[in-house]
Order: structure tokens, then C-alpha cells, then sequence
């Protein structure tokens, strides 16, 4: 079978492709500077002869499906295949694989990181001091900014899959309480199963992590912001499109809450509006980063690689696995 790789792959990660599977071809979208559309892509699955393509951001539509219908497999190298067209590849009997799990070390890290600034005013006493203020008084910053600590706040979860579970790991030896609402995960022993009201009433911190799908999209709103405490820090570091962000911003500006971390936004770049919630004094935002990590390349070549050995390679009774 030969493959062809446009997601970063280590060298011996694609070794053990080419042990168990053939010839691989590599062409990593990241020295082209950015993913490849339908066009490039349709050109290098013709060019390559590939027989099965593993992707992580390319533009895998209908029409990259349809021109290549002969594949054996797509792997796709993020926690969800967003970018397929999975219809198209269930019609054609195509499966696909994705890497859950690959980023959630990284987005768990940058949650406790950006809360902490919050809840601590490290960005704005950092801007202060980068200024020039200090001669103001020697106690001035220690009486303006000083602010909270993360031990003894309780922390919500709307969605608690492996990243949440992850933040969950590490900020419960703080110590934190962490709640959640997932229906479709089990009662966890360490964290309490909650409503959805209940998770924005009594959490100081609510965390969403929630995948884009249509019962998600817009299914954060004014009455559970309505719900939260005036002190209270809302994160949505997951999908921009699960919160409707003019409730949102209204919350926000009335300081009703008192701030938000973003790393999503529902245009990237931001437009108008976007850029009204990041300029917010009481927002922290970041570049849709959480999940960028060196480490996050490694992960994702480790699960796709197991994955695809477990599918395709186990069947066949081999006893090394790659």
C-alpha cells in the first residue's frame, strides 16, 4: 500500500508505516505554510499514486473523496475529522481515523497557565511594569494587583471527554472541586455529575469543552450566563461556534462575570466583533494556540500509528507492533 503523508510525521513514526504498510510519500503541509486545499490535494493523491492519504488539516471535501475513491483509508491527525467530508467517505466505504486525545496534555496545560494570569492579573500588572509605572510607589502593585488563588475554587466542566478529564487530573491537586456535565460519560469517582444549570451556578470557573456538532452550536447562551456568579471566570478554550458570542460579549461588557479566557473565535482571523470580545480589559485571549505543542505531533503519530496497525495489521496475527 503506499501512503501518502501530508500531516507532520517523525521519521520514525513513518518508518513503521513503511515497515507495515509499503512506500510512503511525505509532503507535510507545514513547509507549503499552510494546509493544502481540494486542488493541491487531488493533484498530490494523482501525482503520488497514494492508496491511502493521512492528513491533519487539508481540505478533504466531497470532491477530494469522489477524485479518490479507491482509498483504503484516511487518517486524520486531530481529535475530529472536521475536515472530511464524511459523507462522502461512507458512501464510498472509506474509513476513517482520527488521534482523540493527542492535544489534551497541551490545552489542559494552557487552561491552569491562562487561568492562573486571570484570576492572578498577570497580564495588566506585566503591562504596567513594562510601562513604567513602578516609581508610582513601591506598594502600588502589590495592593493593585493582587488577586486570587486557583486552591479552593470550584471548577465546571461542559463536556468532559479526555480534555477535560485531563484539566480535571491536574487541577484537583491544588486543591480544586471539579463538577461536570457530560451525558455521555460515566459517573466518575473522583467528580461529580451535574446538570448544565447547575455547572454554571456554582462553579467559579466553567470550562467548555465541547466538540462542533449541530446539537452543540450555539448551546451555550445568555440564561446560563445569566446563571454564574459575579466573580466567576468563563473559558472556552474548545469550539467558538458552541457559544453565541454577541450573548457573550453583552455578559462581558455589563460585568456581569468577571472575565473570560478565549483561545476560539467564530472567524479566524477575527472580524469586528471578534475583536470587540479580545480587546475586552477583562478577557484574556489567545491565538487558537491550546493545542500547539511540539509534543502534539509526537502524540498524534503514536496514536494514528496504533490505530492503524490495530485496524489494518493485527488481523494478520503479526506479533511486532510499530
Amino acid at each position: 500500500m503506499k501512503i501518502l503523508v501530508t500531516a507532520p510525521y517523525h521519521r520514525e513514526g513513518l518508518k513503521d508505516l513503511e515497515t507495515y504498510f509499503g512506500e510512503v510519500v511525505y509532503k507535510s503541509w507545514k513547509p507549503h505554510g499552510r494546509a493544502f486545499n481540494e486542488d493541491e490535494l487531488i493533484r498530490l493523491l494523482r501525482e503520488t499514486d497514494a492508496e491511502a492519504l493521512i492528513t491533519e488539516h487539508d481540505e478533504v471535501s466531497q470532491r477530494v473523496v469522489e477524485n479518490n475513491s479507491h482509498l483504503k483509508f484516511i487518517g486524520v491527525c486531530r481529535g475530529t475529522p472536521s475536515n472530511v467530508s464524511l459523507e462522502t467517505t461512507k458512501k464510498y466505504g472509506i474509513p476513517v481515523f482520527n488521534t482523540p486525545a493527542r492535544n489534551a496534555q497541551a490545552v489542559a496545560e494552557l487552561f491552569v497557565s491562562n487561568v492562573i494570569m486571570l484570576l492572578r492579573n498577570t497580564s495588566a500588572a506585566m503591562g504596567w511594569l513594562e510601562e513604567g509605572r513602578w516609581a508610582e510607589g513601591s506598594h502600588t502593585s502589590y495592593l493593585q494587583f493582587k488577586g486570587n488563588e486557583l486552591a479552593g475554587k470550584t471548577v465546571g466542566m461542559v463536556g468532559f471527554g479526555a480534555v477535560g478529564q485531563r484539566m480535571a487530573n491536574l487541577i484537583r491537586h491544588f486543591p480544586c472541586q471539579v463538577i461536570y456535565f457530560d451525558p455521555y460519560i460515566e459517573k466518575q469517582q473522583l467528580y461529580k455529575s451535574v446538570g448544565l444549570e447547575e455547572v454554571f451556578s456554582k462553579s467559579d470557573i466553567v470550562s467548555i469543552n465541547l466538540p462542533a456538532v449541530e446539537s452543540t452550536r450555539g448551546m451555550i447562551d445568555r440564561k446560563l450566563f445569566d446563571l454564574m456568579k459575579k466573580d466567576a471566570v468563563f473559558v472556552n478554550m474548545s469550539r467558538a461556534v458552541v457559544v453565541k458570542r454577541e450573548d457573550l460579549l453583552e455578559t462581558l461588557k455589563s460585568k456581569q462575570i468577571r472575565g473570560a479566557i478565549l483561545d476560539v473565535f467564530d472567524h479566524e482571523p477575527p472580524d469586528e466583533l471578534d475583536y470587540e470580545l479580545i480587546r475586552l480589559p477583562s478577557v484574556l485571549a489567545t491565538p487558537h494556540i491550546a493545542g500547539a505543542t511540539h509534543e502534539v505531533e509526537n502524540h498524534h503519530v503514536e496514536i494514528m500509528n496504533k490505530v492503524l496497525f490495530d485496524h489494518f495489521v493485527e488481523e494478520n496475527n503479526l506479533s511486532q507492533k510499530p
